[in-house]
């Protein structure tokens, strides 16, 4: 299991770097992944929630804050997990993930409810995140049962 999280993780980084490369394009430019109205990557990675901390609505108090875009942020979290997974650290891949889970969760709030745009690339990210976390709970699950069942030598 630790292979296939491994690798949901590569592929969490892959989309991930493509968020950041709409991110880094220049909003004038359409991006690839503006289909409608509601689905338009260039409006949530170009809008104000797109950084970390968050751009206020007066821009004298951002001046001087440094903002990271949160695709960053994703795409060293993708690789956190994939090394803590490759590592059996199976406990601390769990902690990482329900992070992730829950950025990625608000994150799909804001766009559902405060941006009303979607991102493909960010729901791709929640679907991967879902998936990593479901497999790492059953992997510690199915870890817990194999040493509940092991015979106890004495």
């Amino acid at each position: 299991m630790r292979f296939l999280i491994a690798l949901l993780a590569i592929a969490g980084i892959f989309d991930s770097t493509l968020a950041l490369r709409i991110h880094n394009q220049n909003p004038a430019d359409a991006p690839p992944c503006a289909v409608t109205e509601k689905f338009d990557c260039g409006a949530v990675n170009h809008g104000r929630y797109a950084v970390f901390p968050p751009i206020g609505f007066d821009e004298a108090a951002n001046s001087g804050k440094v903002h990271i875009p949160v695709a960053i942020i994703g795409i060293i979290g993708y690789a956190i997990i994939g090394i803590l997974a490759l590592t059996r650290q199976y406990w601390l891949t769990l902690q990482v993930t329900e992070i992730g889970f829950a950025c990625a969760a608000f994150l799909s709030y804001l766009e559902a409810y405060v941006i009303e745009k979607w991102c493909i690339y960010c729901l791709w990210s929640m679907a991967i995140v879902t998936t990593i976390l479901l497999c790492t709970i059953a992997t510690l699950v199915m870890n817990h049962l194999q040493r509940r069942r092991a015979p106890m030598r004495s």
